[in-house]
């Protein structure tokens, strides 16, 4: 019987969680990590080679982002790899023809509100990771990085819940 008041209470505890957060549509800005790619300028050839920087990065960021469990150990994996990232980053550039480099940090900037299929993040001060390309005046893209929503299917996502984890493991050494 108190295994199953346990259970019960997790339960409750979870779908009360869940009932929360999807009601609002917004959810704490701590918990993501935001891409922002700013072309050199608003040239046609400026802008067509961030698609091409964005494209790459997507390619590349993804299978890493996606096996991190939290904001922080996105932005570590990040910082890892921001030395290859910075060359793929320049590698386009140069193979497009391009006389400037990119530039790459995480830091907190603000942005506007924006939704992604029923998720809204809304305005405020964000954790990015800014690549800058040239000097960074031309229109930009941006969206998330952590959790992935612009680089699979935001329906796809899958989250990892530690109370789910913690069940699991209860329930194993039973």
């Amino acid at each position: 019987m108190k295994k199953f008041c346990i259970s019960l209470i997790l339960i409750i505890i979870i779908i009360l969680t869940t009932a929360c957060a999807e009601g609002s549509g917004n959810s704490d800005k701590s918990e993501y990590l935001r891409i922002h790619i700013r072309a050199n300028s608003n040239l046609k050839s400026d802008q067509d080679v961030k698609y091409a920087v964005k494209e790459a990065v997507v390619s590349y960021v993804t299978p890493i982002v996606s096996e991190c469990l939290s904001k922080e150990e996105a932005v570590k994996k990040i910082a890892e790899v921001k030395p290859t990232l910075k060359f793929l980053c320049d590698s386009v550039l140069k193979n497009n023809g391009k006389d400037y480099y990119s530039a790459i940090e995480v830091r907190n900037e603000m942005f506007p509100t924006r939704v992604y299929e029923g998720l809204t993040l809304e305005s405020g001060y964000y954790d990015a990771m800014i690549i800058e390309l040239g000097e960074g005046k031309g229109d930009n893209w941006w969206c998330v990085v952590y959790p992935p929503f612009c680089f699979t299917d935001v329906k796809d996502v899958k989250y990892k819940s530690k109370i789910i984890e913690i069940i699991k493991k209860w329930r194993n050494n039973e």
